[in-house]
């Protein structure tokens, strides 16, 4: 065995995969020299696509295509042959121009790190006895997902969670995963079990001499997001969650679903530095795909047009693993990324806050948002400002750490304003003071979150907290106020503020659909002080809650492959009123109504290729969403009655405001199992219309009762 062969077999064994071979070094060590790493794809599908020809695609075939374009150039830091065919490799600009203009390469992209979809943790719970549900909790099962594997490309779990503990009757065993649990630091030979099938590690795209001191190379969770998207997607049913107050009871959408984790997202020392190389990521998705995974979670955002991480996706969803991806939090400032037919791309709808209401002298209420059950009588209320330590009016007014003089607050319900440090910070401020709550009032605005916090926490709007200041003024001594719990309140859900949206040009419809992604609750390594739990917000809770709605249909309906399960969760969504399809997709998810959508738009394989080569039009894919660039035009799309008994189905196009649709035919009937067409007929725009988006829905209603949704946007 020569040198560089041997070289390449203990680097493989050390720090990479089968299908994902790293070589020698560092990420920013081998991107020296003037050499930057460069994400290099080249024509065809991994080992997980569609055979080309009569030749089968075969690791060993791409890895001769791969050598003769890696002739002359620097040892490449991954190879990929399952969901992709390429690899990463550091390259001058030069290099970089030479190898883009090789027939056999179909792109070159500079590698770069991207965040992970979410927003920081908010830390402020203890694992312990289960009750009713805790607020957050994405689901009261304790049943689902049975025999499935959900990956999740994040950062890493943390094993003694009891989040994926094996103390759960999970069900079946998986069939055909192969995956493997790789140790490291902190991270045993026994860490994985029956719930954690699989844990694996990449970290050369980001460099290991950027990773924060207290990383660790090793599967396990160092900053909290994979274990939080972990625990909604799959985490086990029925645990406890306790904080200063007992919670409740924590479930994971999937809750029988085993878990296999891979970590390609780091902390830095520079936590605004925290992320996921995308080299790393395609490797983890490459890994996933050969360990052959069920659904697959990638809770990180993207650009609107496909890249090297797309691609690897694609691959991903070839070998009948459902893809569900984060559209990102850039809304307002980026589209939503991932915009891919064999994707499910999720953005965040927001949720029913739990209610809580402060009882003021003279019979003034006033109602905001509350995690805690706790009910507090008679409690002295003092504002921050008037509790400062001296000289520190300003800070204590929002309650910064080390603001507050305890023989003030002490026993006291503290209002502080919001804003200059985290929400967290202040209660953990009021607490030290030995305060006994927290009323949280914005300064503007009237966007409330549900956070877990050592002491109850009521967030007002700024109307609100207006109205308790008025309530306050010109009192002496503190008022004894009320804080009492007031059950769920039930506004009107809308996509967040933070969740990308579609492009309005692009080809494909993005996000595909909605799920919860705000003040979401999810489970995190314990902190020193012992806290294992957070409310965390983002496209990346909302991702992960699909993923497991993907993993509990999967096993549900074995027999489906991921065209189908992706059509039914899209079909079976209820759009929301009054918000545009571009912002929303098929709308919010409704898993129990997937398990029975009467009619799937089947996505053939091939076709994703095709798609993806170029060689077939957007509008010709079948997906469970059309999109028409300015009208008139006719588009057509295949279902299939997927029940057990003929059906009749009847559609109706509604919701249209410049442009006339109809559907042809306007019913169908079917057999089980039989298969029919339809076309969406779209007129010319109105006059006056100017050209402005319109959108819409197709619904094709089932004689029992069923309803296939197809969103239909008119791009201008």
């Amino acid at each position: 065995m020569g040198l560089a062969v041997l070289g390449t077999l203990v680097a493989s064994l050390l720090v990479g995969s089968p299908t994902s071979t790293p070589a020698h070094g560092a990420g920013s060590a081998a991107a020296s020299g003037g050499r930057t790493v460069h994400l290099v794809t080249l024509a065809g599908p991994g080992t997980a696509g569609p055979a080309t020809g009569r030749t089968p695609v075969t690791r060993e075939a791409l890895l001769a295509t791969q050598d003769r374009t890696l002739a002359g150039l620097a040892e490449p830091l991954y190879r990929w042959t399952t969901a992709l065919n390429g690899y990463a490799v550091p390259l001058t600009e030069a290099e970089a121009d030479r190898l883009a203009a090789r027939p056999e390469v179909v792109a070159v992209e500079r590698d770069a790190v991207r965040p992970m979809a979410s927003t920081r943790s908010v830390a402020g719970a203890r694992g312990g006895r289960a009750e009713p549900s805790a607020p957050g909790s994405p689901s009261r099962a304790v049943r689902g997902g049975a025999g499935v594997v959900v990956g999740v490309v994040d950062s890493g779990v943390d094993p003694d969670s009891p989040v994926v503990d094996d103390s759960t009757e999970l069900g079946r065993e998986p069939a055909g995963f192969r995956g493997r649990c790789r140790p490291g630091p902190g991270w045993p030979d026994d860490a994985c079990g029956e719930k954690l099938v699989a844990s694996d590690w990449f970290v050369r795209g980001f460099g290991q001499d950027r990773l924060a001191s207290s990383a660790t190379l090793s599967g396990r969770d160092d900053v909290g997001h994979g274990t939080s998207v972990v625990s909604v997607a799959a985490g086990n049913g029925a645990v406890g969650v306790v904080a200063r107050d007992r919670l409740g009871s924590y479930s994971g959408i999937a809750p029988q679903a085993r878990v296999a984790s891979y970590k390609a997202c780091w902390s830095a020392p520079d936590p605004s530095q925290d992320g996921c190389a995308t080299s790393d990521l395609v490797a983890a998705v490459d890994r996933a795909t050969a360990d052959g995974v069920d659904v697959l979670s990638v809770a990180v955002g993207g650009p609107a047009r496909p890249d090297t991480l797309d691609r690897a996706l694609v691959g991903a969803a070839e070998a009948d693993v459902v893809v569900v991806a984060a559209a990102g939090n850039t809304g307002g400032e980026a589209y939503a990324g991932h915009a891919s037919p064999g994707v499910l791309t999720v953005g965040a709808h927001t949720t029913p806050l739990r209610r809580a209401r402060l009882d003021l002298p003279g019979g003034v209420s006033v109602t905001g948002a509350m995690a805690s059950r706790r009910r507090l009588d008679g409690v002295r209320l003092v504002r921050g400002a008037d509790a400062a330590l001296p000289g520190a009016r300003e800070d204590a007014a929002l309650c910064t750490p080390g603001s507050l003089d305890a023989a003030r607050v002490d026993g006291a319900a503290v209002v502080c304003t919001r804003g200059a440090v985290s929400r967290l910070e202040k209660s953990t401020a009021v607490d030290r003071a030995g305060g006994s709550a927290m009323v949280l009032v914005n300064q503007r605005g009237a966007a409330l979150t549900l956070d877990l916090h050592r002491v109850p926490v009521l967030h007002l709007a700024a109307d609100e907290g207006r109205r308790v200041e008025r309530a306050l003024a010109g009192r002496g001594p503190a008022p004894r106020v009320d804080l009492v719990p007031d059950g769920e309140g039930f506004r009107r859900l809308h996509p967040a503020a933070f969740s990308a949206t579609g492009d309005p040009a692009g080809p494909v419809l993005a996000p595909s659909l909605l799920a919860p992604g705000v003040s979401v609750l999810g489970a995190v390594p314990p902190s020193p002080e012992g806290l294992a739990w957070r409310s965390f917000s983002g496209t990346s809770a909302a991702a992960a809650s699909v993923a497991g709605a993907a993993a509990r249909l999967r096993a549900l309906r074995p027999g489906w492959a991921a065209d189908r399960v992706r059509s039914a969760l899209r079909t079976s969504a209820l759009p929301l009123a009054g918000d545009p399809t571009l912002a929303q997709g098929s709308g919010r998810m409704r898993p129990a109504l997937a398990r029975d959508p009467g009619l799937v738009l089947e996505l053939p394989v091939r076709d994703l290729r095709r798609y993806l080569d170029g060689d077939l039009a957007p509008s010709d894919v079948n997906t469970p969403s059309v999109v028409v660039r300015g009208g008139p035009a006719s588009v057509v799309r295949r279902v299939r009655n997927v029940s057990e008994s003929a059906r009749y189905f009847s559609s109706r196009a509604e919701g249209f405001t410049d442009h006339r649709v109809v559907v042809r035919p306007a019913a169908l009937r079917l057999g089980p199992g039989e298969s029919g067409e339809f076309v969406v007929e779209v007129g010319p725009g109105a006059p006056g219309a100017g050209g402005r988006p319109d959108d819409g829905t197709v619904t094709w209603a089932g004689a029992d009762g069923t309803r296939a949704r197809i969103p239909v946007v008119v791009s201008r």
